[in-house]
């Protein structure tokens, strides 16, 4: 996979640092997947001076609801959403060591700032390749709320999975720099 860079999860301070925005990146190791239910549901843990059902120091959340898998296949198709919805929760869960988050579409001022002070990436699954995706992806299981079904907590074990770094932990941004550089 020439042009692209590897990483593995747990992610390193070091790898954060090394990826910049529009970096081609396949990830391997295991991630999470959680849309704003889920993310509701763990915030509101913490308030309430719970434990996590995950453990979300160096790991990455995927924005997610897959769907069920197909007989032979680890998981169904499973495209990302827009990240936007999670906005309200994500700077709580990046304080708490979350590095990575891969969804799609552009993400808010304070979710920016949470990624530069903590140094956290954001990465943009493409739209529309649910099913490539899903390729990448060997294992699947629920480990949390699994009453919010195909939203539920799943933690996949993937191989190459195929994002593009949209904003780094520097703040550069991908979704400002594209319209800035085709504007006329």
């Amino acid at each position: 996979m020439a042009g692209i860079k590897k990483i593995t999860t747990p992610l390193t301070a070091d790898e954060i640092k090394d990826l910049q925005a529009g970096d081609r990146v396949a990830i391997t190791g295991v991630i999470y997947t959680g849309r704003d239910a889920a993310h509701k549901n763990l915030v509101n843990a913490l308030k309430e001076g719970k434990a996590l059902p995950i453990e979300l120091k160096n790991q990455i959340i995927y924005y997610v609801g897959p769907a069920p898998a197909k007989p032979g296949q680890a998981i169904g198709s499973c495209g990302p959403t827009t990240s936007g919805r999670m906005d309200a929760y994500a700077p709580t869960l990046i304080e708490l060591g979350l590095k990575g988050m891969i969804g799609k579409g552009p993400r808010n001022g304070k979710v920016i700032e949470a990624m530069k002070k903590y140094g956290a990436v954001y990465l943009a699954a493409i739209g529309g390749a649910a099913a490539v995706i899903a390729r990448s992806v060997k294992k699947a299981e629920v480990v949390a709320y699994p009453e919010l079904g195909p939203e539920a907590v799943y933690r996949l074990e993937v191989e190459d999975f195929p994002c593009i770094v949209a904003i780094d932990c520097e703040g550069n941004n991908l979704y400002e720099r594209g319209v800035e550089e085709y504007s006329i």
